[in-house]
Formats: C-alpha cells, sequence, structure tokens
C-alpha cells in the first residue's frame, strides 16, 4: 500500500507542475495576480507530493519490501539500517527521485521567499523551474517508476554495491544534487528575466543567494566524493579524472564564473550578458552530468545505469531546455545591454578575466570528457580511446596556475578604474610571504617538479592575500579602532577571505601530495615490521571478525616514530550475498598529512601490506570544506537575506521623486 501511495503521489506532482507551468508562465505574460498565486501555490503542493513519494520509497526500503523491485535490487535484510535508508538514492530511479525533490525544494523556497521581488519575474520563474520538474517528473513515471511491484515478492534482496555501504552515501549524493539541481533555480531565474527583457541590480541581487547555495553544496559534495573515494576504493587517489568526476567539476567551474559575473552585475550593472549566459550554461552542465551517470555511454564506477533508451531522453530533454534557453538569450541579450564601463585594470576587468580561465578550463575538462565518446560514435564503435591524467596535465593545469595567481588580485582592486602599480603595493607583503614559499617549495619539493612548485606557491599566495584583505580592513584607522572593526566585518567579507584562502588550501594540499607521495609494499607476519617514512610500523594481530552482513579479514598495525605511538587498522571484507570483495584502509591523518595501510592477500603465514605517506593530503579536503564555509557564511549577509528592497510607497510629490 505504501508504495501505491508514494506512486499516487508521484502522478499528482507530476500533474501539479503542468498547472504550476501554465499558471506562471501565462500568469506573468497577463500580469494576472490570482494566476501568479496559484503558480506559487501550485509549488508548495508540488514540493508536497515529491517528498511523500520520496518517504515513501525510503520506508519500503527501511521495512524492508522486497515487493519492490527496486528495494529487492539494492537492499538485504542483513543490511544496517542507515545503508538500507541511504539506498534510497542509491540507485538510478532512487537518484532520480532524489533529483525531483531537490528541484522541488528550490521552486518551494522561490515560491516563499521571492514575495519582495516583482511579481511576474518570480511568476515566470516559477514557470519555467515547473517545466524542468514536468520532465523529470515524467521521465520517472514513464521510463524509470520507482515504484514497480514484483509478483511473487522475494523473501530477500539483491543487496546494495558494497563499495556504497558506506557514510559517504548518505551526505555525498545529496550534497552533490543539492549544488547540480540548484543551479536550476538560477538557469529558470536568468531564463524569466529574459523572457522580459531587463535583468537589473535587483535580479542580481535575487540571483545571488541560490548561486552560492548550489555554489557551496557542489563544493562539500565534491570534497566529500573525493574523500570518499580516497579512503574507500583501497589506493589512496582523491581524484581519478573519472568522466563522471568531471561532471562534478565543469559545472563547479562554470558556477563559479557565475558567481563572480553575478557579484560585478550587482554592485556595477555590467556583465549582463555574462551572468545570463553563464545562468544557461552552468545548469547545462549539471543536466550532462545527469546524463552521463545514466546513459552508459561512458565507463564510471559512479554511473547509476547503463541503459541508452533513459540516457538518449536525457540527453533530448538536455539540449531542447539549453537550445530553447540559448535562443532566447541570443533574442534578448543584446537589447539587455547597459553602458557600464570600467578600465582594463579595475575589479569589473579582473573578475572578467577570472571568468575567461574559468569558463577556458571548463572546456578543456568537457573536451577531454567527451573526445572518446566522439571518436567512438564517429567510428561506429571500431576505434576506442582513453583521455587520462596526462592530458589534464597539459591543458587543464597551465590554464589553473595563472588563474590562481590573478586571484588575490581581485578584491585589491578599486571598482571601475584603478592601476597595476598601485594593486601590487597593496599586496606587496602577501608577494614577500609567496617568494619565501617558492624558496621553500623549490627546497622541499625538488627542482624537477615545476608545476607543483608554482602550486604550492600560489596556494600560499592566496592564503596570505585573503589574510591580508582582513588586516587592512581591520587596520584601516589604526590600531585603536581594530576590535571594533573585527566585528563589523560584514560577513560577505568574511566569506570572500575564507573562499579564497580555501581555495589556496586546496592548492598547496594538491602540490604537495603530487609531488612528495611515496608508497611501499611489504608482506608481514605477526610481530615482523617495515620502517616507512620516518615511522616503525609492527604487525601486532591478524584476526577474521564477523560484521552484519560480512565477514572481514582484519590487521592491526602498531605504528612508532618521533611523537607517533599508535594503532592502524585496515581490513578486507567479504560480502556473501553479492560476492564482493572491498578493502577498508586504515589511515591516520594528521595537518602534515596521511599514512595509508590498505590490507591486502595472504601470502602463506604473512598478510601483504600497502602503504603510502601521502604529505599534506589532507589540506585538499579541508580546503573545500573551508570554502564551503565561506558560501554558506555569506548567505549570513544581510543584503542577500533581503535579496531586493521592499517595495517603496509612491511619491507624494515631484520633489519627493527619484
Amino acid at each position: 500500500m505504501i508504495a501505491e501511495i508514494g506512486h499516487l503521489a508521484l502522478i499528482l506532482a507530476f500533474l501539479l507542475a503542468l498547472v504550476q507551468a501554465a499558471m506562471g508562465l501565462s500568469g506573468g505574460a497577463r500580469r494576472d495576480g490570482r494566476l501568479m498565486a496559484g503558480a506559487r501555490a501550485s509549488a508548495l503542493f508540488q514540493l508536497l507530493f515529491v517528498a511523500m513519494a520520496f518517504v515513501a520509497l525510503a520506508i519500503c526500503y527501511l521495512i524492508p519490501d522486497f515487493s519492490v523491485a527496486l528495494v529487492q535490487q539494492h537492499s538485504h535484510s542483513t543490511q544496517p539500517w542507515p545503508y538500507r535508508l541511504a539506498a534510497t538514492w542509491g540507485s538510478h530511479e532512487g537518484s532520480l527521485l532524489l533529483w525531483v525533490l531537490i528541484l522541488a525544494i528550490y521552486g518551494a523556497a522561490a515560491a516563499l521567499f521571492g514575495r519582495r521581488l516583482r511579481p511576474t519575474l518570480v511568476s515566470r520563474m516559477l514557470g519555467v523551474q515547473a517545466l524542468i520538474a514536468a520532465a523529470f517528473l515524467g521521465f520517472a513515471l514513464f521510463t524509470s517508476n520507482p515504484f514497480l511491484r514484483l509478483d511473487p515478492a522475494p523473501l530477500d534482496g539483491a543487496e546494495l554495491n558494497p563499495l556504497l555501504q558506506d557514510p559517504g552515501l548518505v551526505l555525498h549524493p545529496p550534497l552533490l544534487y543539492l549544488g547540480y539541481v540548484g543551479f536550476s533555480a538560477a538557469f529558470s531565474l536568468a531564463a524569466a528575466a529574459l523572457i522580459e527583457g531587463r535583468a537589473d541590480m535587483a535580479f542580481a541581487r535575487w540571483l545571488r543567494p541560490w548561486i552560492i547555495a548550489a555554489w557551496s553544496a557542489l563544493t562539500l559534495g565534491i570534497a566529500l566524493g573525493s574523500w570518499w573515494a580516497y579512503y574507500e576504493l583501497g589506493w589512496g587517489g582523491w581524484w581519478f579524472w573519472d568522466p563522471v568526476e568531471n561532471a562534478s567539476l565543469m559545472p563547479w567551474l562554470a558556477g563559479t564564473a557565475l558567481l563572480h559575473s553575478a557579484i560585478v552585475l550587482e554592485k556595477r550593472g555590467a556583465l549582463i550578458s555574462w551572468t545570463l549566459l553563464l545562468s544557461i550554461l552552468t545548469f547545462s552542465l549539471s543536466l550532462l552530468g545527469t546524463f552521463l551517470v545514466r546513459s552508459g555511454v561512458l565507463t564510471s564506477v559512479h554511473a547509476f545505469a547503463v541503459d541508452p533508451a533513459r540516457g538518449t531522453a536525457i540527453l533530448g530533454f538536455t539540449v531542447l531546455a539549453t537550445g530553447a534557453a540559448l535562443a532566447l538569450y541570443g533574442w534578448r541579450a543584446p537589447s539587455m545591454q547597459t553602458g557600464a564601463v570600467f578600465s582594463p585594470v579595475s575589479r569589473e576587468a579582473g573578475l572578467a578575466l577570472n571568468n575567461l580561465f574559468l569558463m577556458a578550463a571548463t572546456a578543456t575538462v568537457f573536451l577531454g570528457t567527451f573526445y572518446p565518446v566522439f571518436v567512438e560514435v564517429l567510428s561506429q564503435g571500431q576505434d576506442r580511446i582513453s583521455v587520462g591524467p596526462p592530458y589534464y596535465a597539459i591543458t587543464f593545469v597551465p590554464l589553473v596556475l595563472p588563474l590562481l595567481a590573478i586571484v588575490a588580485y581581485g578584491p585589491m582592486l578599486n571598482w571601475k578604474r584603478d592601476s597595476l602599480k598601485a594593486v601590487t603595493g597593496r599586496l606587496k607583503w602577501p608577494l614577500l610571504i609567496a617568494a619565501l614559499a617558492l624558496v621553500v617549495a623549490i627546497f622541499t619539493l625538488g627542482p624537477s617538479h615545476v608545476l607543483q612548485i608554482l602550486g604550492a606557491t600560489l596556494g600560499v599566495w592566496l592564503i596570505a592575500g585573503s589574510a591580508w584583505v582582513l588586516v587592512r580592513r581591520w587596520t584601516a584607522a589604526g590600531r585603536d579602532e581594530i576590535g571594533w572593526r573585527i566585528r563589523k566585518t560584514p560577513p560577505a567579507v568574511w566569506a570572500l577571505c575564507l573562499a579564497h584562502a580555501g581555495l589556496g588550501m586546496t592548492a598547496l594540499g594538491i602540490a604537495s601530495v603530487t609531488a612528495l607521495e611515496t608508497e611501499t609494499v611489504a608482506t608481514l607476519t605477526p610481530g615482523q615490521s617495515v620502517d616507512f617514512a620516518g615511522r616503525r610500523m609492527t604487525l601486532t594481530g591478524a584476526e577474521i571478525v564477523e560484521g552484519p552482513n560480512y565477514r572481514a579479514e582484519r590487521v592491526i598495525l602498531h605504528a612508532t616514530g618521533p611523537g607517533v605511538n599508535r594503532e592502524i587498522i585496515s581490513e578486507r571484507r567479504f560480502y556473501p550475498v553479492t560476492g564482493t570483495w572491498t578493502t577498508e584502509a586504515g589511515i591516520d591523518l594528521t595537518p602534515l598529512g596521511a599514512y595509508y595501510v590498505s590490507v591486502g592477500e595472504r601470502r602463506g603465514d604473512g598478510v601483504v601490506i600497502r602503504a603510502w605517506n601521502h604529505p599534506m593530503v589532507g589540506w585538499i579536503w579541508w580546503g573545500g570544506l573551508v570554502m564551503a564555509f565561506g558560501g554558506a557564511l555569506s548567505l549570513a549577509d544581510r543584503r542577500l537575506r533581503l535579496a531586493a528592497p521592499a517595495p517603496r510607497a509612491p511619491a507624494k510629490t515631484a520633489e519627493a521623486a527619484p
């Protein structure tokens, strides 16, 4: 009965999405208050019914109800309940339902918090958002129904993929989807502005919170996914340039450009075309990522499905939505330009240059991801190629390094007009710190690691530059007012500095671990030791342990060294239902790096131990956390909470008119 209720709720949500689209678009065109109010109400009820469907599916997993085909395919009675719950979005159908739920949340948020903006703009935004929702709800109902029954019902399930039975599944996909889908709000708002032919500063102020929320969630999701891959896959890798990893990176890069473009539009009324175009492209890249994980066109550990028919449907919608939006952009955007001008050396110009580098980097990732597909299609499946890290080392990295170099300049530049000499003078202390970091990096990393040296230096440069923004702000009027100025620092300033510093931390971590990574392999029996990276690791125990739905071979290593005296535990787990082995690495993570231990197969009385030393690898993920926190903090800025000024009463006299 629960599955049928969920299916009915999904049907009602689909019908409400159609109603919302019609009311929102027609209400905005006619300026009909009743239709616009109806669109708002439809958005709220759509969320209610989608949430009902999602909760119904989650209950089916928790019971568990193996008469539901999806539950039977991705769950088992011995599976711990947190992973049964997370399995709700661990499949194609379930993850699509989560996608639709988050889309409905953003639509309802627009209906609730958009009352301070032009009613017609919000109404049109809700209409476009509903068209997207209707497409995906229809896709779920007609091709990917999560509530299909099995008759007769099996006694037990096939179990969730053991690699997904991890806390990472609980947080990683929802955060990614909050980012992916969040950019739909920017897309819908840009489309609404293009329909109206008006994109002003109030529009930009309303746009920014949606971008920030999506960008922050996506940043956190990518960082968490990198950490999950690091400890779960058993080889200590934090990024593999997997096609689906790239699919999350592309909207992040484009979203970063969009965020900076929206800032310029809000502050100076410039870069309108950039903002509108990036709003379209960012969400289009999110849709493209949805296509990648569900089509089977690319091989990936992240793929949910390998059904070309369903992939074609998603690709068709992506092409249709992107094509329609770009056509609207080509028609309307030329007439929406403003007369805002700025010097080649100004904050506006710096942010525009930032966007050029970001989009060029996005293009290189896009080409590296899809070029193998193009080759295979054109050769009719006879030629297959792969694009790996060497390609990105010679295309992506050379674009990112100058980008990192100019990021610290942005906050120091004046709006409208500045001079390169003046802004460089303001950055003399960060430049000095970066110069010292360059010397240290050369001696630490070795002169042969040119890219890593530059990356580490630029990481320090970003951290120092971000701190210097705050120092200059606090000491501008002398030392007597420092305490007061610290307390009065706006959240937006803190957010800017934290985001840039977090990027520097990530760059420093990447450079260090790439240049200084070391590894060793040893076969140990109980009591034997191996010396590695300044530590002595002694095998003190090897035992068989029973888990809730697995059997594990556990090894215990005692690590000793200067200031180190601790145990590291690693396991090889066997899941009898699926017949699958997984590796649970033992990791000792510190601010200076991580010792990573992975247990291999037994050889006689000994156990194969693989160990890695990853200097400063944790800075990669801590930097991501700092960036995401900075983005979330900016949402506390009063200007963004208000989003748009409240409507003013009409002026009573000519003298009082603006």
